[in-house]
Parts: structure tokens; C-alpha cells; sequence
């Protein structure tokens, strides 16, 4: 036999043979019978073995160990008293692709860098797939909303000349005879097509920040989704865009797996109604002064201010989401674009439950003027001129934003940290594996 049948579709195959393929996740061996789990990307099966009965298998199992890749062929079995989806399977031949070491590193109570240590273990579980399920769905949902809505794909470079966000969490690296950084995200190539006509563009891809911090929310290296549109008005319609993505894309996950994740996580997935609300960040510090959190009015919220909020949003509005906009331009890049005669910039940051996923805004299109800012930034023009070439020769007014995708996943399942949602996870601390 030679079609392997995923466990998930062994119900369409009663009282016939398959062959399953997986990894054993539990073993019980008793007597005469011996019990296994078996898993694979789709679920998980029960294995009955009657040892008397199949000698040669109970052979083959001799001393098998948790983790260990099988192959058996044997008869699907349908059985109401099999908690795993009243399936059994009774197998007939047992290939011991691979034995495990034992003890396996890594079990249900290890803590977070034991996890992180030994991740790919820790990813074989059901529970922790589902996060690699979702995020897949919510990325082709991304790719479904922009495509159909005429929106092309880019693929920037990673290897850049200069900073794209400013200040010092670089990684420079070495460059032939020279040197260059990773890229800490692809905000001026995005920008370089609107200023070639593309009209509208988006990005999934890496980005790298050499930020020494080592909070539940921070990364080195981490997975940004992008998008950038040209003539806008002014940053509500950036806000627009992205009110309607994002409620399609989780619509799509609750589609997908909305059951799954309430049931392995204990996570209702809402699709959020739009539009968002939105409040000012004068606005925002009025509400929480309101309730005894304060923020300088030079300040940008801090993770406790977000928190707050959020909670303040969720009792008015019954939403989860809130875009706080209109931030002073010393907080924010000198691309921001500013309104007429002001040091507020026409910019945004989108909060979900508690804690920013997005920074977008409108950007400052005017050659002059996108020079002035850099200048009194303090952005040193050597090695800006690139960038600013950009705008010299007609550019469309355009804006766009930035989503962290680990942050939407960790709100996803209402995790504590963004290294619960990383396939391999990198910060200061941690290049494996």
C-alpha cells in the first residue's frame, strides 16, 4: 500500500486498510495490549495493538519510545469508546521509520527557554500547530484582500545603504569592501514605488532590529506585513484600508479555525466591526489622566498607557481596536508628513487588545520639505540622497503602514510573548536554533 491517508480522513476509510504516517505521541502498554497515540499534521489516531495477535508488530515495537516516526498499515476502525474521534487503528505492518532518543528535553512543563531551546520539539504538538495553521490562513487572506483590490507585491531588499526608521538599532554588517545594514523594514522602497507608479504595494517579509530590549514584545529579527498607497488624502484613508484588511483577514482565521482556537486556547477569534474607533493622542492622555495614568504631553503612550486604553475603548465602543493618530513630530520619523503649519503629523498607531501591532501614516511627498524634516531631525543627509531622489522628480501624495505579525498572532490566541509565535526566535539573546 502505498497512498498515505492523513489521520483527519481516516473516518472515509472505515473497515477498509490505510496506511498512517506520524510521530508516536503517547505510549501505554499494558499485557496483552499494547496503546499508542499517533500524530501527524492533521490529528491524532489511537493505535491498538493485541500482541498475541501480531507478533511480528509487537516485535517491531519493542522498546519504541515517544517522538519516534512510524509508518503502519492496518485497519481503520471505527470506535465509539476512543475519546481521539472514535478512529483505532488495528495494524497489520509497523515500520519503525526513526526511534527517539528518550527522555524527550522538553515536555508540557518546561519553562519558556527550555521551549525556545528545543523549539522544534516543542512545535510537534497539535496545540502549537494550530498557531503555524492560523498564521498561514491569515496571510493568504492578506494576499487575497490586496490582490483583489489591485495591489502589486514587492520584494525589497534586505541588504540597505542606510536606516529606514532612524536611530541606532542597526546591524551593520560587512559589505565586500565596505559595509551596509539589514534592513529594519522596507518603508523606503515602498515609498520608491509609489514614486514609480505603482499605486498600491504590499510586502510580507523580514525585517531586523538591533534593540538590546528583552520584553515579551520584542524581537531581532520578526516577520512585518506592509502596505503602501498613493493618493491619499490624508492618513484616515491608510486607516480605512486597514480596518477593512484586517477584519477580512481574521474573518478568515475564524472561518478556518475560529473553533479550534476556542477550543485548544480557550480564545474567542472576533471579527472586528468597522470602522475602528479612533481618538487623538491628546485625546488618548485626557481618558487615561481621567483615570490616574498620566503621559507627558511630549511622551508617546507607554505599554501601560496602551493597556489602559484599550480596556477604556472596550467598555465605550465594545471594540477591541482603537487607531490613536495625530502624534507630534517628535515622536515619529521625519517622513511623517505634517499638517499645514504644525509639528503634528498626519500618522497613527493601531491598538489591539492592549498593545500596539501597527505605526502608519501619511508621508511627506514634497522633496523640500521631506528635507527640511530630515534636517531638523537631525537625519544625517550623507548617504539620504538616495532616498530623497525619490521625490525630485514627481511622487503621488501616498501613505501607508507597517503590521507586526507575531504581535497579531500573540493577540490571536492571547499569548504572553511574541517568541510563543515564532518558528525560531531571535533577540539579543538567542541565534538558535
Amino acid at each position: 500500500m502505498s497512498t498515505r491517508v492523513l489521520i483527519k480522513d481516516i473516518p472515509a476509510h472505515f473497515g477498509a486498510q490505510v496506511k498512517v504516517q506520524g510521530l508516536v505521541r503517547t505510549i501505554r502498554d499494558q499485557k496483552k495490549m499494547l496503546f499508542l497515540v499517533l500524530e501527524d499534521i492533521s490529528g491524532q489516531v489511537q493505535v491498538a495493538i493485541y500482541k498475541p495477535g501480531v507478533p511480528d508488530v509487537a516485535a517491531a515495537l519493542e522498546g519504541i519510545t515517544t517522538g519516534s516516526a512510524l509508518t503502519i498499515v492496518g485497519d481503520a476502525v471505527q470506535n465509539e469508546n476512543v475519546k481521539l474521534g472514535q478512529m483505532e487503528i488495528s495494524p497489520k505492518e509497523v515500520t519503525v521509520e526513526s526511534l527517539a532518543a528518550a527522555p524527550q528535553p522538553v515536555d508540557e512543563n518546561s519553562g519558556p527557554e527550555a521551549r525556545l531551546d528545543w523549539h522544534y520539539l516543542w512545535l510537534r504538538h497539535g496545540k502549537t500547530q494550530l498557531i503555524y495553521k492560523a498564521q498561514t490562513v491569515f496571510e493568504q487572506a492578506l494576499r487575497d484582500f490586496w490582490t483583489q483590490n489591485g495591489f502589486l507585491e514587492l520584494h525589497s531588499p534586505k541588504i540597505v545603504p542606510e536606516a529606514s526608521e532612524g536611530g541606532a538599532e542597526l546591524f551593520k554588517i560587512d559589505y565586500f569592501d565596505g559595509s551596509a545594514y539589514l534592513a529594519q523594514s522596507p518603508q523606503f522602497y515602498k515609498q520608491m514605488a509609489m514614486a514609480a507608479g505603482f499605486d498600491r504595494v504590499f510586502e510580507i517579509g523580514p525585517a531586523f532590529r538591533a534593540d538590546p530590549s528583552s520584553t515579551r514584545r520584542h524581537a531581532s529579527e520578526f516577520t512585518s506585513l506592509d502596505m503602501e498607497i498613493s493618493w491619499v488624502d490624508s492618513h484616515e484613508d491608510v486607516m480605512r484600508w486597514e480596518e477593512e484588511l484586517l477584519a477580512y483577514a481574521l474573518g478568515k482565521v475564524k472561518e478556518a479555525y475560529g473553533e479550534e482556537i476556542q477550543a485548544q486556547y480557550g480564545v474567542e477569534v472576533v471579527v472586528p466591526s468597522v470602522p475602528f474607533p479612533r481618538v487623538t493622542l491628546n485625546e488618548a492622555r485626557d481618558m487615561l489622566k481621567e483615570v490616574g495614568h498620566v503621559i507627558g504631553h511630549k511622551a508617546d503612550l507607554d505599554p501601560e498607557g496602551e493597556r489602559l486604553l484599550c480596556k477604556l475603548i472596550k467598555e465605550k465602543y465594545g471594540h477591541e481596536f482603537v487607531f490613536v493618530t495625530d502624534y507630534p513630530a517628535a515622536v515619529r520619523a521625519f517622513y511623517h508628513q505634517r499638517y499645514e503649519g504644525s509639528k503634528t503629523t498626519k500618522s497613527f498607531d493601531l491598538l489591539w487588545k492592549g498593545q500596539e501591532i501597527t505605526t502608519g501614516a501619511q508621508r511627506e511627498h514634497r522633496y523640500d520639505k521631506l528635507r527640511e524634516q530630515a534636517i531638523e531631525k537631525g537625519v544625517p543627509l550623507e548617504g539620504l540622497q538616495g532616498y530623497l531622489d525619490f521625490f525630485k522628480f514627481g511622487c503621488p501624495p501616498h501613505g501607508g503602514c507597517g503590521i507586526g505579525l507575531a504581535r497579531v498572532l500573540v493577540n490571536i490566541f492571547e499569548l504572553e510573548r511574541v517568541s510563543d509565535v515564532s518558528f525560531a526566535f531571535r533577540n539579543k539573546f538567542r541565534v538558535s536554533p
